[in-house]
């Protein structure tokens, strides 16, 4: 506001004349409306997720499996020793069983093969997708003109022996880690060799990746 000589008090909005006080006032409008808006799309989404568990809840409930925790699920399980988790509840629950990840996150891990073609017999459970394989018409041609070269065979064939060194590396550590009465866990020795195969292939990379983790 402002004060005149003789002691008039104006405010601000009339001294900027009517237009500027509607605009003054639409702002407020728009931050409102703005708010509404955010908080509907919001409530919509916290909704949507209520229906989505209880749609998963419905579904994978059938199945038996371990108890989980009402928010994490069985994340805080699967932080430590993961393999070995996923082995014991394999044993417990040899055909089938469901997994959470918090609470809204639900996967069926699957075991049986009989169980296995129910599911993936039905083409409503395969998402589609846009890979090269079910591509066709232009985006096939162009996708498949890109990757040819790349993929040619006379290309390929000189990746065989830089893989075949990686694979003896691997074979030769598990040579030395076997015995006749233990186990051996493979899951990071082949990750280990696919990426010494990868770095060779791609990048000319000596990595020595595979020895480095012994």
């Amino acid at each position: 506001m402002s004060v005149l000589a003789d002691g008039t008090i104006i405010s601000v909005l009339d001294s900027m004349g009517p237009s500027r006080a509607w605009l003054h006032v639409d702002i407020h409008w728009i931050f409102y409306l703005a708010a509404v808006f955010c908080l509907t799309y919001a409530l919509l989404k916290v909704i949507q997720l209520c229906r989505r568990r209880q749609q998963l809840l419905k579904a994978l409930d059938c199945f038996p499996g371990p108890p989980r925790h009402w928010l994490y699920g069985h994340a805080q399980e699967l932080q430590d020793q993961e393999l070995n988790k996923v082995i014991s509840w394999a044993e417990k629950y040899p055909c089938a069983h469901s997994v959470w990840f918090g609470g809204f996150l639900g996967f069926l891990n699957i075991y049986h093969p009989e169980y296995a073609k129910a599911v993936y017999i039905l083409r409503i459970t395969v998402a589609k997708w846009k890979g090269l394989i079910v591509l066709h018409g232009p985006k096939w041609f162009q996708h498949r003109r890109l990757l040819t070269p790349a993929f040619h065979n006379d290309i390929l064939k000189s990746y065989v022996s830089l893989m075949a060194e990686s694979t003896k590396v691997m074979l030769d550590k598990w040579e030395k880690q076997i015995t006749k009465d233990k186990s051996l866990d493979i899951f990071e020795d082949v990750g280990l060799m696919a990426l010494d195969s990868m770095l060779k292939c791609t990048f000319s990379y000596q990595s020595n990746c595979q020895n480095r983790s012994v």
